[in-house]
């Protein structure tokens, strides 16, 4: 039943990068100011729609909470100790790849500037990319991609979640630093047991990023 499991959502990440990829092959970055449309979230959400319900699909069963590491963390004080890591080895990072590589432009969601006009469209992008894209790819990745690769071997898990990670983001430039945060993330969840503290990191991070891409 695990290899099952394990089969399945391999197929299902393998299709979500593909269609990352072949997407920006065939339309390119974003349009400049996808983050002031209404559209780019209603897209947003059906898209992380889908994808939580395939992985509650493949996750069904009398297990399915602990597949999706649903659970309070073995310590809370020992996790936001883990967190502060993690965060901070990401921005590290991100602090050294910059000046050589280029991902925020490469991804193509940095507005031209703030508009107050666009302020509630703005709002509603901010609630899925801040809110609704990490619960759900906490518990696509460091959730059930964890708990059905980690029979073989945590370090193998941790890898393996932190490229597909990237992968699934469809970018070049991007990947290293999406690669480290997503096996940051699984090691996370490997010391803690459970999924909340990485969808606390995840969530504060894309909420960081949202807020400089309209203030700096």
């Amino acid at each position: 039943m695990i290899r099952g499991r394990l089969l399945a959502w391999l197929g299902f990440v393998a299709a979500l990068i593909a269609l990352a990829y072949g997407s920006r092959a065939a339309a390119g970055k974003p349009p400049k100011n996808a983050l002031y449309e209404y559209s780019f979230a209603v897209g947003g959400l059906v898209q992380y729609g889908v994808m939580l319900g395939i992985v509650l699909l493949i996750a069904m069963g009398p297990e399915s909470r602990a597949l999706l590491a649903l659970r309070p963390p073995i310590s809370w004080r020992r996790a936001l100790g883990s967190c502060a890591l993690v965060i901070a080895g990401i921005y590290i990072l991100t602090g050294i790849v910059t000046p050589f590589l280029h991902p925020g432009r490469e991804q193509g969601l940095t507005p031209s500037g703030w508009e107050p006009s666009h302020a509630w469209a703005f709002a509603a992008n901010f609630v899925v990319i801040a809110l609704v894209a990490p619960f759900v790819e906490e518990l696509t990745f460091r959730g059930l991609g964890f708990s059905l690769l980690e029979p073989y071997g945590r370090v193998t898990a941790i890898v393996v979640i932190g490229i597909l990670f990237g992968l699934v983001h469809g970018l070049v430039e991007g990947l290293p630093i999406l690669a480290a945060f997503g096996a940051g993330l699984a090691w996370l969840r490997s010391r803690t047991t459970s999924v909340y503290p990485g969808m606390l990191v995840h969530a504060a991070f894309n909420a960081v990023a949202l807020t400089l891409a309209v203030t700096t």
